[in-house]
């Protein structure tokens, strides 16, 4: 049992564990799983020889406590959001909405982020701002793939927006409805929707600016190694597209020889029928069964594929009798795509796809066809192979490892990836605005929302197990319970409180403006360390005393612990939509101190420039 001046010694052994894995993760030597895990066993061994007993006589920071983190509500909420934001990836639900802000911006890739930035800071406003980044992770994923930008400029900088607009209204944020319930608890009067609305938008509009114009050129350009080697060579491919009844292609005809559904990519040849077009296309109205003969690099055949389903369902559907289905008809059966090449002793050589029966055999389609430098015009399937050529294979993903087996083809396994399912983007987003509208409107908490709408995506079909437990990383669980361990030891020894009354003392100032700014930075730091929601319950009475000991309405220190409780830039621990962005823009915690710490003195600053002017201190 620790009592008196041994718990005293257990606070600051507390510290120094906090402080350790906080140097470990900024200096970034050790991986943060190994630091997290670290972590952890380091306060279990620590309590359980010296047990802090609580008034109902059980160890508080005893295992079963500390690792209940694993399950905590915010952490099961995290990774349930991480699952139905892969399932909006994998249907390809939201590359419309992209496409939409593309064109609203001109086809300028910097001015569709801005804007996509300043929605989701609006919407924050108006919902709780974790489900928005879910949402928008997407969305401007594929507005920095289209604009040929590194995710690791705008994830970061979308988190920041959310948490920027949480800062307006009450229901933005789950630490202003804590600041509220406190205040109410203390005998103060409540907040109501907008009562800080209007610093809350000076405070948001300075941190947007920051946001849009300077985070992004503070973050590095970090790319995945599959990433960077399928798109960096930008190599073309004869590809053969026939336009289906549901084609948005029916209809169109050439503008200037070119058809301008067709972005980056080059037409080479429309063969209808017997008949063989040639460039330039004037007055040539494309119809459903024509085939297009293209050249174009592989992303942006995908990017023309995801832009019109048509195409790909009708590739599914023209099927020779008797022969097995390409398309997988049960949900959840993935499709990939992959490259291939041909062996050099391959006995491929020398023949057409129609002649080795690449599809009947092998149950997968070639898209396309790279073939060094040499431009060929004529249909994939007529194309004689030789070695070293290059097939973009698609197919069910058991059949393309199937691929692997044999001799004649090698398996370029780094080009392997997964298409969208697009004929189930509808239900994911069906899925993910039940959820968004249950938590916006409290029908019940967070994590039931968030749990009910992971299980509907595996449910329906949107994401099948192994890919929900792939969009899972094991850095953002032992980061999240870590940090959620680490602040219970420091409540459970009096480090909290300590902390608290330090800041006290450290702004002791009877000037209420200075003092009203001191407070508010101090809670700033200490809210990136701690939790957001953890520095507000334990901020909002000393906010209160402090008003009161000088003479003043509490209503701005609270206000002030409402901001500065959600200034949680510098680390990926301090929000749950910083742990959000981490996995798919590949950051390190260094990351969020580079472009977060910034960010933090710059929202400082401008409430403690106008909120004295605004509430008259």
């Amino acid at each position: 049992m620790v009592t008196g001046v041994e718990q005293s010694l257990m606070m600051w052994i507390t510290f120094a564990i906090i402080v350790a894995v906080v140097v470990s993760y900024a200096w970034e030597y050790y991986s943060l799983e190994f630091t997290s895990l670290t972590a952890i066993t380091a306060l279990l061994i620590l309590f359980e020889f010296f047990p802090v007993i609580g008034p109902d006589g059980t160890n508080t920071l005893g295992a079963v406590r500390l690792l209940a983190r694993f399950a905590d509500p915010a952490l099961i909420t995290v990774l349930c959001m991480l699952v139905i934001g892969q399932g909006l990836v994998q249907t390809g639900a939201l590359q419309r909405i992209a496409r939409d802000i593309l064109m609203l911006a001109r086809g300028s890739g910097p001015l569709a982020i801005g804007f996509t930035l300043l929605l989701a800071l609006i919407l924050s406003a108006i919902s709780n701002n974790t489900p928005i980044v879910v949402v928008f992770i997407p969305v401007i994923q594929a507005l920095a793939e289209q604009g040929r930008r590194s995710s690791s400029k705008v994830m970061i900088p979308l988190s920041y927006a959310a948490i920027l607009g949480g800062m307006v209204t009450l229901i933005g944020s789950s630490t202003n409805l804590l600041v509220s319930g406190s205040l109410r608890d203390l005998g103060e009067t409540p907040f109501t929707m907008f009562s800080f609305a209007v610093p809350g938008l000076v405070v948001a509009a300075a941190g947007l600016l920051y946001v849009i114009f300077i985070a992004p050129r503070l973050l590095p350009d970090r790319a995945t190694m599959a990433g960077a080697l399928v798109g960096s060579s930008g190599r073309q491919y004869l590809a053969q597209i026939t336009v289906g009844n549901t084609s948005g292609l029916v209809g169109h005809g050439a503008t200037a020889g070119m058809f301008p559904d067709l972005t980056d990519i080059t037409v080479r040849m429309v063969l209808r029928g017997e008949h063989a077009e040639l460039p330039p296309f004037d007055d040539f109205v494309l119809r459903p069964g024509d085939t297009l003969v293209t050249a174009s690099t592989r992303n942006a055949l995908m990017d023309a594929l995801a832009r019109d389903p048509g195409l790909i369902g009708d590739l599914d559907r023209d099927e020779p009798e008797g022969e097995t289905p390409v398309t997988p008809r049960r949900p959840g059966e993935e499709q990939m795509l992959v490259e291939a090449m041909i062996a050099p002793a391959s006995r491929m050589v020398g023949q057409n796809l129609e002649q080795i029966g690449f599809r009947r055999r092998f149950n997968c389609i070639v898209l396309g066809l790279q073939r060094r430098s040499r431009m060929i015009q004529q249909r994939v399937t007529e194309i004689r192979l030789e070695p070293g050529d290059v097939l973009l294979v698609r197919g069910r993903r058991r059949d393309v490892r199937g691929l692997r087996a044999n001799p004649d083809l090698l398996i370029m396994e780094w080009s392997a990836a997964d298409l969208p399912n697009l004929h189930l983007a509808r239900r994911a987003l069906v899925i993910t605005g039940l959820v968004v509208g249950a938590i916006s409107l409290n029908l019940v908490p967070v994590v039931i929302a968030a749990m009910a709408g992971a299980s509907a995506i595996l449910l329906f079909g949107c994401l099948n197990i192994r890919q929900a437990g792939r969009s899972v990383e094991s850095r953002v669980v032992l980061l999240v319970a870590a940090a959620l361990a680490m602040g219970h030891a420091m409540q459970a020894t009096g480090g909290a409180e300590f902390l608290a009354s330090l800041a006290v003392a450290a702004v002791g100032h009877e000037d209420p403006a200075i003092l009203l700014s001191a407070f508010f930075l101090v809670v700033a730091l200490i809210t990136n360390v701690l939790s957001n929601n953890a520095a507000a319950v334990l901020f909002t009475p000393i906010a209160v005393s402090l008003a009161h000991s000088i003479g003043v309405d509490p209503m701005p220190f609270a206000v002030a612990v409402v901001m500065a409780a959600s200034c949680s830039f510098a680390t990926p621990i301090g929000y749950q939509t910083n742990l959000l962005v981490m996995a798919p823009g590949h950051y390190k915690f260094s990351d969020f101190v580079r472009a977060g710490l910034p960010l933090v003195f710059i929202v400082w600053l401008a409430f403690s420039l106008f909120a004295p002017f605004y509430y008259g201190l």
